[in-house]
């Protein structure tokens, strides 16, 4: 049998979630020295340029909360039963004035009675609970707060009861009076562990219609009653010691009959007793001036605790939290269907983010980005480095596989812009194959070209500055993006090409684009380019048949080398034999015939006269970009190794009008 319900997915035809963004901003984190679960959760909190974010519903959960307690008080029966008072004695008075027939005597005991009663509202509906009205408008008035009591306080535990009780009859007080009395059998049997499922089935033939929620079996009537009754506990907590005092006067005139009150305490102890978890000894507290009756008021402390629950999900602070644990019915319930869309989109990207590949648990149970994910951001990076680069309207990134222009043998669809050469042939089968005709017509999707390689290798070395004034000054991300950047261009484009990341700090280390992207800020002082150039010229001599290239990122002077021993040896301001030991280390990458740019980040003068220097021993280049520019840089200066006077020609205005070049 197949069942229908309202589509709570939001938009049908909206796409799937975007990874895109997602995987940009995790990245940046990761960079930044988060891990990449922290990076998740952060995104996830602060969400998308269009999806709101945790925080967000979380400040519209806080928003509601707030209103609730500012807008309302707790004193709504308390003013609707001192209205109706109020009318019956006034109704009396008239009545009272207008019977030319009554005895003086009586008419006076009577006003005596009515001017004297207590300012209490409890204990003057009390003190007229014997009292034989002359007014049928006041009788009828006076009944209308037994009426509401009774009313008010079934609603308290059993939602929607004020309404549907609503000119009952004497028959439909019995029908309550008698689900309470087999309620409280069938929970005590409960309690004693002797009740079966047929005592709960009996139960509900007999008394459904009281539960609209339809439980399904004894737990979840229990834990329907129990939140309801718990809530209906903190708002006689949240009430002032007069608001109880009046209540529980008033509470014996429900309905006229004192035993409404004995079966409901009743049910709330074995309630108590069945659920202790609920909140039965909270409170809050009201500040507003809207009253809510006793049905109302237990509804609003529902509320409130449902909003407390929410709170909670969408804070994700215990440990294994997971978006997937947010109740979205009742954040539909509380902010509405647009809220409840959004956390189901968190939950999608969430599971998409983790079951997609873009991340990976380590040996350790932590998560890291994968490959996967680190060549989707690397391809990122470098559009935004292409964007930078390309410096003009129209610009493209270079399709190319190299800059050489020779054929690799292997061919692609033809894409707007491309210059390269069709393959004929491949273009005619492909038409031939899809149309079948005669004669051949061509269409654009036909057409394919021809891709080109560059004729030489090279060995590139790329030393990043790790020290702690890289961190200090906001230089660190920046660095890592660089990297990426240029391991991807490398690893997508240039796949001939070697290259080694070298970071340098106090001593230098050979480290994969994974483990320079997780790096943490490192707060050792030192700067060991010594080091650093000792890795770069072994590497180049591991690859005696490629074009060595080294890119040194730096912002600052040398202050420490290795001993003989291995021992490193730190000196600020740099001590003369530092210097000696690196320049001598640059000087065998230049008989290697490296090709060398320095790219100096600071405006330290000193810095900038030190490594023009050493850039001009080896007729080399210094490049001074701006951090937001480093990578462009970078990268330019790798494709002007490749090809430096065509990549010039194309790529001039990058230059000239950015002024690098020192």
């Amino acid at each position: 049998m197949s069942r229908y319900r309202l589509y709570e997915g939001g938009d049908p035809l909206a796409p799937p979630v975007d990874l895109g963004e997602a995987l940009d901003a995790i990245g940046q984190d990761v960079m930044a020295g988060y891990t990449p679960e922290h990076a998740m959760r952060e995104f996830l909190r602060r969400g998308g340029s269009d999806q709101a974010g945790l925080d967000e519903l979380a400040r519209r959960v806080a928003e509601r909360r707030r209103d609730i307690l500012q807008r309302n008080d707790l004193d709504g029966t308390m003013r609707e039963v001192r209205e109706l008072l109020d009318k019956a004695v006034l109704a009396e008075r008239g009545q009272l004035a207008r019977d030319i027939t009554m005895d003086d005597g009586d008419r006076q005991f009577r006003e005596m009675m009515l001017d004297n009663l207590p300012s209490s509202t409890a204990s003057a509906v009390s003190e007229l609970a014997s009292y034989d009205w002359q007014s049928t408008e006041a009788r009828e008035a006076y009944e209308q707060i037994k009426d509401l009591l009774g009313r008010e306080l079934l609603d308290q535990r059993f939602a929607g009861m004020k309404q549907a009780l609503e000119g009952a009859t004497d028959e439909d007080r019995a029908a309550v009076a008698a689900m309470l009395s087999d309620l409280n059998d069938l929970l005590e049997k409960h309690a004693a562990g002797t009740d079966t499922d047929e005592d709960f089935r009996e139960f509900m033939d007999k008394h459904g219609d009281f539960f609209p929620e339809d439980p399904q079996n004894i737990d979840e009537l229990l834990d329907s009653l129990a939140q309801r009754a718990a809530a209906a506990q903190r708002m006689l907590n949240s009430m002032t010691e007069e608001q109880r005092q009046e209540l529980m006067e008033l509470s014996q005139q429900a309905f006229g009959s004192p035993q409404l009150m004995d079966q409901l305490a009743r049910m709330d102890a074995n309630l108590q007793a069945l659920r202790p978890g609920e909140d039965w000894s909270g409170s809050e507290s009201f500040e507003g001036d809207q009253g809510m009756g006793l049905g109302d008021g237990t509804g609003a402390l529902q509320d409130l605790a449902q909003l407390d629950a929410l709170a909670d999900q969408l804070a994700q602070s215990h440990h294994g939290a997971r978006l997937d644990d947010v109740d979205l019915d009742a954040l539909a319930q509380q902010l509405g269907p647009d809220a409840a869309v959004a956390a189901r989109t968190l939950q999608e990207l969430e599971r998409a983010l983790r079951d997609s590949g873009y991340l990976k648990r380590g040996s350790d149970g932590e998560l890291r980005l994968s490959p996967k994910a680190m060549r989707q951001l690397g391809k990122a990076l470098l559009r935004d480095v292409a964007d930078r680069m390309s410096g003009r309207s129209g610009a493209r990134e270079t399709r190319t596989t190299g800059l050489a222009g020779e054929p690799s043998g292997a061919t692609r669809r033809w894409e707007f812009g491309d210059t390269e050469p069709w393959d004929v042939p491949r273009t005619i089968t492909n038409a031939v194959l899809r149309d079948g005709g005669s004669p051949v017509r061509l269409q654009i999707d036909d057409v394919e070209v021809v891709e080109t390689e560059a004729r030489t290798q090279a060995a590139v070395a790329l030393l990043v500055d790790t020290s702690f004034s890289m961190a200090m000054d906001g230089r660190w991300v920046p660095m890592k993006r660089t990297a990426l950047a240029l391991h991807q261009l490398v690893r997508s484009r240039f796949r001939g090409d070697d290259l080694q990341l070298i970071a340098f700090g106090r001593h230098a280390q050979v480290m994969e684009i994974e483990e320079l992207t997780a790096l943490d800020a490192r707060w050792a002082k030192g700067t060991n380019l010594h080091h650093a150039l000792l890795l770069a010229n072994r590497f180049f001599r591991k690859h005696p048949n490629a074009q060595p290239v080294l890119l040194v990122v730096t912002d600052g002077e040398p202050t420490a080398h290795l001993e003989p021993d291995g021992e490193v040896w730190f000196s600020y301001p740099p001590h003369p034999l530092t210097i000696a030991h690196s320049v001598r280390e640059l000087d065998a990458a230049a008989r290697l015939g490296a090709q060398v740019t320095f790219f100096r980040l600071g405006e330290d003068p000193g810095l900038a006269r030190f490594i023009d220097s050493m850039a001009r021993r080896v007729d080399g280049r210094m490049v001074s970009p701006e951090l937001d520019d480093l990578g462009a840089a970078v990268v330019g200066s790798y494709l002007g190794s490749r090809g430096p006077a065509s990549y010039r020609e194309q790529f001039g205005d990058f230059y000239g009008g950015r002024g690098f070049w020192v």
